[in-house]
């Protein structure tokens, strides 16, 4: 006698047998990856709705099964055995008969080698994620060596060098990164005026204020904003570009005809962007100091005279010479960790989008702790 019909996601399963007694499972339809957690769901409620003392699972009208379904039977079996219930299945097909066969098992029951951790606590996250810093910067420094090395037999074989792609990432993070960082930087300097000119103007010290945006924008604020900018534009598309090369195996391809991956993609990345991000922190230095000269003229009243006559006093060559090389270390920072985060890819899409994340990141972090160091080296070195 039919009790009852379940029906599913492509399924549908009909109980037969009274509750506690022998019951026969007929499962209908399909059993598939998209619909195993519904069946398996559906299973078990009715095992443990109608406790039977006997249980069959008749397959007789399922139409299609495939390995993730075969799992979800395997798992009813063990279910039921596990509960000491007798079980078997009935009128299975040579095709189910053969799926149910490439299943190990054993393999499937067997316990893990590596046991599940449990919820860790704050000491151990903290040293998790310290031990993740050190393999980090091990791996970094492995690569810096390896570009070190790149960048030197370059240097001998100059010839070996792709300088059409050095030219073509000049442009790429240079000449098409000039909208982005004049704006941001004109800006960042018409808000350093603002905020000059209302404490100036307090003790009638209205023609310091070039010199007072010139210092920021030189020494700090130009290099940091540019290379920040920089970082998110350029770096992660250094990542995202050797990423994609990696999942897709174009790099093992090169390696399989005989070049060397980071001599190929990654040294012209980095001597580009030693070369331009200085040119790029002048060019943003002096979009600070115009935007500056904004405030001094419209709020203050001043002259361009004025305001541009106190600046040479305040600002010496060798501050823009360390602003430069602050820079050019900031592109190293960005165009490696790019790189190198970029060859760290394994997978597929979702890799590429965390390694380029990753770039960006730690790029930004490192040049905030750089910035921090170069700070303190100048203040005894000025």
């Amino acid at each position: 006698m039919e009790d009852e019909t379940r029906r599913g996601h492509g399924h549908t399963i009909r109980v037969k047998g009274k509750k506690g007694g022998e019951i026969t499972f007929s499962v209908e339809g399909r059993i598939a990856l998209d619909n195993i957690g519904v069946v398996m769901q559906a299973i078990k409620g009715l095992m443990d709705e109608m406790l039977p003392s006997k249980l069959t699972v008749d397959l007789s009208g399922l139409e299609y099964l495939d390995s993730a379904g075969a799992l979800v039977l395997v798992e009813v079996e063990n279910r039921a055995r596990s509960a000491s219930i007798p079980f078997r299945f009935a009128n299975l097909s040579q095709e189910t008969e053969g799926i149910m066969a490439l299943l190990d098992r054993d393999a499937i029951s067997r316990k893990p080698l590596v046991a599940g951790r449990g919820a860790s606590g704050f000491i151990e996250e903290v040293g998790d994620v310290a031990l993740g810093l050190s393999r980090d910067f091990v791996t970094f420094m492995t690569f810096l060596g390896e570009l070190l090395i790149a960048v030197v037999y370059c240097v001998r074989h100059p010839r070996s060098l792709r300088w059409g792609d050095v030219f073509f990432y000049m442009k790429r993070a240079g000449v098409d990164g000039l909208p982005i960082v004049g704006l941001i930087n004109l800006l960042l300097g018409f808000v350093i005026g603002i905020m000059a000119s209302e404490q100036l103007s307090q003790y009638e010290f209205n023609v310091f204020l070039g010199s007072l945006v010139a210092i920021a924008m030189v020494k700090e604020f130009g290099p940091i904003m540019t290379a920040i900018l920089v970082a998110g534009r350029s770096g992660s598309a250094f990542a995202a570009e050797i990423g994609t090369m990696k999942v897709n195996e174009e790099v093992d391809a090169l390696v399989t005809m005989g070049f060397d991956p980071v001599r190929f993609l990654a040294v012209p990345k980095v001597l580009a962007m030693i070369i331009i991000v200085p040119v790029l922190t002048l060019y943003a230095d002096f979009l600070g100091i115009l935007g500056g000269l904004i405030v001094g003229v419209a709020d203050l009243g001043l002259a361009p005279y004025t305001y541009f006559h106190e600046i040479p006093g305040s600002i010496t060559i060798f501050d823009v010479l360390t602003s430069l090389v602050k820079t050019a270390v900031f592109a190293l920072i960005i165009s490696g960790i790019g790189c190198q985060k970029g060859f760290q890819a394994r997978g597929g899409a979702e890799a590429v989008g965390k390694i380029t994340t990753s770039a960006a990141v730690s790029a930004i972090f490192l040049i905030i702790i750089v910035d921090a160091a170069f700070a303190m080296v100048l203040k005894y070195l000025s």
